[in-house]
C-alpha cells in the first residue's frame, strides 16, 4: 500500500518505479541508444541534466543513470526477457513524469508499461523525518519461479522460444554440430528423445537459407532454424514435462556462441 503524506507532512522526494515489458531487445541492449533515450526523457520531463553514464554487461544487459539536479533517472535492462526496469527519482515539483513515460513508450519499442509504484520518499512532519516504509510487498508473491507458475496454473505444457543473435557462423553451418546440439540439449534438460534428429538444409530463399532441425521427444518436440544470412538461431522447445526455460535458453546461446538472446515462455493449457 502506498503511503501518502498528510497535509502536515511533506516528502523530500518522489520515486516512480516503472516496468517496461516487451521492449525492442536491440534498443535495450545498446548503452548508446539507451543513453540517448533517457537524456531525451529527462529533457522533455523538464529536468536539469547534470551528467550521464551507461554501461553494457556480458553477454547482454545495460545499466545506466542520468543524473539531474533534481535527482536521477536510472535503468537496468534484460534484453533476453525484453524487459527494462526504470526508476525516476526527483526532489523537485517541476518534473513531468508522464512526458518521460511517453518517451519510453515511443523509443523503447515497448508493448506495455506499468507504473508499478509512486512513492513519497523521506516523509517530513512537524516531528522531523519519519521512519516509515512507503510501500509493502508480500515476499511470497514478489518472486515466483517458472516451476511455481507451471504448477500453480496447472499447465499442460511449456513452450520456450529462444532467438539467438550473432552465432558463430561455422557452428550453425555444421550439420553434425546442429544435430549434436539437439541431443545434448535434451540430455541437459532431461528430456527423453524419440527417434533420430532430423537436420535439413533449406537454401532456395537466401533470407531463410540454413539448417532446420526437428527432434521428437516423448513429451513433445524440439525444433529450430539457423539462418545463414543473419547468423541467427531460432529454437523452440515444447514439452508437457516441466523443464527450466532459462536453463534451456542459456545452454542454447552458449552452444552456438551467440552474442545475445531473447526468450519467450508460454504455458499451454
Amino acid at each position: 500500500m502506498i503511503t501518502a503524506p498528510s497535509p502536515l507532512m511533506v516528502s523530500l522526494g518522489k520515486h516512480w518505479i516503472i516496468e517496461c515489458y516487451e521492449c525492442n531487445p536491440d534498443v535495450i541492449n545498446s548503452p548508446e541508444r539507451l543513453e540517448e533515450i533517457f537524456l531525451e526523457a529527462a529533457h522533455k520531463a523538464g529536468a536539469t541534466i547534470v551528467g550521464s553514464h551507461f554501461h553494457s554487461f556480458e553477454p547482454q544487459g545495460v545499466s545506466g543513470v542520468v543524473v539531474i539536479a533534481e535527482s536521477h533517472f536510472s535503468v537496468h535492462s534484460w534484453p533476453e526477457y525484453r524487459y527494462a526496469a526504470v526508476d525516476v527519482f526527483t526532489c523537485g515539483e517541476c518534473i513531468d513524469v508522464d512526458r518521460a513515460v511517453q518517451v519510453f513508450k515511443d523509443r523503447l519499442g515497448t508493448d506495455e508499461i506499468i507504473m508499478a509504484a509512486e512513492l513519497n520518499r523521506g516523509i517530513v512532519s512537524h516531528n522531523g523525518l519519519e521512519r516509515s516504509s512507503a510501500i509493502s510487498v508480500n515476499p511470497v508473491d514478489a518472486v515466483m519461479s517458472w516451476r511455481d507458475k507451471f504448477e500453480r496454473e496447472d499447465a499442460w505444457g511449456i513452450l520456450t522460444s529462444v532467438d539467438i543473435k550473432d552465432c558463430d557462423p561455422a557452428l550453425i553451418r555444421d550439420a553434425e554440430y546442429v544435430k549434436k546440439f539437439a541431443i545434448d540439449l535434451c540430455d541437459h534438460i532431461e528430456m527423453k528423445r524419440f527417434g533420430e534428429t532430423i537436420v535439413v538444409d533449406f537454401g532456395e530463399d537466401e533470407r531463410v537459407s540454413g539448417f532446420s532441425l526437428v527432434q521428437l521427444i516423448e513429451t513433445s518436440l524440439v525444433s529450430g532454424h539457423f539462418a545463414n544470412q543473419s547468423n541467427g538461431a531460432y529454437i523452440d522447445i515444447f514439452s508437457c514435462k516441466y523443464y527450466d526455460p532459462q536453463v534451456a535458453a542459456d545452454f542454447s546461446r552458449r552452444y552456438f556462441n551467440g552474442r545475445s538472446h531473447t526468450m519467450k515462455v508460454a504455458l499451454r493449457k
